[in-house]
């Protein structure tokens, strides 16, 4: 099983940036972390992070002829990017939303999200351990349902 773990913009800053919020975890600390969940579950994990928005289109549409599904933390794309969620529309992979903070807690722009209806689903406030979350209710879905081979 491959999935592609796919980080919007900002996030390159983890750790450094309004830690409050997003914690004191690094993306790479995060990465290492994630490491033995994966591999227990049998799971390859690919990382990619962009803060411009058509990189991440790039990413997603290229997705469904490597991964077997995407792990998206689209950061503030989230509530305004049109052409992210027209490009997993356009794929068959599930994509499963994630957000290191409880975006329905936070300021008003942060409760809608452009994506979440093409989502396989959401998981939102529980920081840098969220994409362990996100990781093992992907890995489940997958066994769930019939996954492609790459």
């Amino acid at each position: 099983m491959q999935l592609l773990v796919l980080n919007g913009p900002n996030l390159n800053m983890l750790g450094q940036r309004e830690p409050d919020i997003y914690g004191t975890a690094s993306l790479d600390g995060i990465r290492a972390a994630c490491a033995p969940v994966a591999e227990r579950l049998g799971v390859a994990l690919d990382w990619a992070q962009s803060n411009h928005e058509g990189a991440l289109v790039d990413h997603i549409q290229a997705a469904p002829d490597r991964y077997n599904g995407v792990i998206l933390n689209a950061g503030a794309y989230t509530h305004s990017s049109i052409a992210l969620r027209d490009a997993i529309g356009a794929t068959a992979l599930p994509v499963l939303e994630l957000h290191l903070s409880n975006t329905a807690a936070r300021e008003a722009f942060r409760h809608a999200s452009m994506i979440a209806p093409v989502c396989l689903g959401v998981i939102a406030g529980f920081g840098a351990r969220g994409y362990e979350l996100a990781i093992r209710a992907m890995a489940g879905h997958l066994c769930d349902a019939p996954v492609k081979p790459l």
